[in-house]
């Protein structure tokens, strides 16, 4: 079996990578690029650190399951299928779901923390980093954390500037420069999304 390509796409929260990914995805089938979120693969609430606050910090690479997440990969990168539970961001109202993860040519991750975790920055073949200004990303993740995980708006801007503002300083500014697309997103993406989405069907 030959190795698989792996693409990992990094950036601030708001800066707009589900939906970059969700629109490069389309047209493809799944036997042809596999979709590795580390949204799923989240500490339950419980396990989180707490802040001075005592307000639970999702945004540290300590929240997230690493050694699970890198594991999964390399049974896909083997060949194997991958089954985890939904992450359903501690939502009352949802039911997660069994996603089920299935080996391709490509196999794309996603996450905070996609190239802060060293064992993990070294499977990537190709890092992808998507950019917004500060003030873009905040309003995208009021709107998302309201409606899709149904979070408090005090709440939202809270964590937005004690958790997730320090969080993308430390753990993903320093990438930045080390990615080797940087994917503009202050308007649209639209540009670079059909330089990758080329790159990735020449692949497949």
């Amino acid at each position: 079996m030959q190795k698989p390509f792996i693409i990992g796409i990094t950036g601030g929260s708001g800066s707009g990578k589900t939906t970059f990914i969700k629109q490069l995805r389309e047209g493809l089938d799944e036997d042809q690029v596999c979709y590795l979120s580390m949204d799923d693969y989240y500490k339950p609430i419980h396990l989180q650190r707490k802040d001075d606050n005592g307000i639970e910090n999702f945004d540290i690479p300590w929240s997230i399951y690493k050694r699970e997440f890198v594991r999964d990969l390399s049974l896909l990168m083997e060949g194997k299928t991958v089954h985890r539970q939904e992450y359903v961001f501690n939502n009352e109202v949802a039911e997660p779901k069994t996603l089920v993860f299935k080996p391709a040519p490509v196999i794309i991750v996603e996450g905070l923390f996609v190239f802060h975790y060293k064992k993990l920055r070294k499977m990537i073949d190709l890092r992808i980093f998507l950019h917004a200004k500060d003030n873009l990303k905040v309003v995208r993740r009021i709107k998302r954390d309201r409606v899709e995980r149904n979070y408090p708006l005090d709440d939202v801007l809270y964590r937005y500037e004690f958790h997730v503002l320090p969080a993308y300083e430390k753990y993903l500014s320093p990438y930045k420069e080390k990615a080797d697309i940087i994917v503009n997103n202050n308007t649209d993406f639209g540009m670079g999304l059909r330089v990758v989405r080329a790159f990735v069907e020449s692949l497949v």
